[in-house]
């Protein structure tokens, strides 16, 4: 049994289990995790290969979910409201509708957390950036000069951005870091999600009966020089998701859609909103109808 890395922040009520994004870590939610023990139970886990979770032999959703329910199983956690940020929100959705459902989830909030084929118009150029800084060895001056420095022109605080920066990557003894996951798992991970995201939002969520929330990002990120052409993507796939969300909405009783004013990046720059959608979505649950 592989146990995965748990920061656990206490407090009563219902229970929630905070799943990051790809290359980042549970530090992420610090601030939002935070908030929401005021009135949850509250766990945040790394994903294998991540933080400082160890890796796994094959990072595929089916070991993934399988890891996470041993972990919560072992820290007394049996019924949760799994709220996973991009990657982990297709982990908790994966978790949630996972058959047998011995992982018990009451729901799963999904925030941003959507994907495409890999046949998908610019998937390539996509796929190569997100490999690009996999493993890598950056210098020194990486965290504050890079992390820091981009997560300031999205208005999130230099402390919350340095720390998140330093748990998401792995600090060498001569003073260089290196980003996670490495290279071999970033493969894994890009073809799991390529697998997902070539079925569609509305095919993907086929036979999910539980409860869910899936939030998109009100704002999309700002161009980066040199990275135009991901605004385009970005805001192309952006809506076709809503397209998607929109219908389902409509029609499938147990999901529900919202959005928040926020880039991608929202549990990091806008905790108080996260917290609080959260804390709506899960009191709603547990309102007798």
């Amino acid at each position: 049994m592989t146990l995965l890395h748990v920061h656990d922040y206490g407090g009563d009520g219902p229970q929630l289990v905070l799943l990051h994004g790809f290359s980042r870590s549970l530090a992420d939610w610090d601030a939002a995790a935070t908030l929401l023990a005021a009135g949850h139970r509250v766990l945040s886990v790394d994903l294998p290969g991540h933080g400082r979770s160890p890796d796994i032999s094959s990072w595929t959703m089916p070991a993934v979910v399988r890891h996470v329910a041993d972990t919560l199983d072992a820290h007394g956690v049996p019924e949760a409201v799994l709220v996973g940020h991009s990657l982990g929100g297709m982990v908790a959705v994966e978790y949630a509708r996972a058959k047998p459902n011995r992982a018990r989830a009451r729901a799963a909030v999904n925030l941003d957390g959507f994907w495409w084929g890999r046949e998908y118009p610019g998937a390539d150029r996509v796929g190569e950036a997100l490999l690009a800084s996999s493993g890598a060895v950056a210098p020194p001056e990486y965290i504050e000069e890079k992390a820091v420095n981009d997560s300031a022109r999205l208005g999130i605080p230099a402390g919350r951005a340095e720390a998140a920066a330093r748990a998401a990557a792995r600090l060498l003894p001569d003073g260089t870091w290196q980003t996670l996951p490495e290279r071999a798992t970033a493969l894994e991970i890009r073809d799991e999600l390529h697998e997902l995201g070539a079925l569609g939002v509305t095919t993907w969520l086929d036979g999910a009966d539980c409860p869910l929330l899936l939030v998109q990002a009100g704002r999309r990120l700002p161009p980066a020089p040199g990275l135009e052409w991901f605004d385009d993507f970005s805001t192309r796939f952006g809506q076709e998701v809503s397209d998607e969300l929109a219908t389902l909405s409509r029609t499938r009783p147990t999901i529900t859609v919202s959005r928040i004013d926020a880039t991608h990046a929202m549990n990091l720059e806008a905790p108080e909103a996260v917290a609080t959608l959260v804390s709506d979505y899960v009191r709603g649950l547990l309102q007798p109808s």
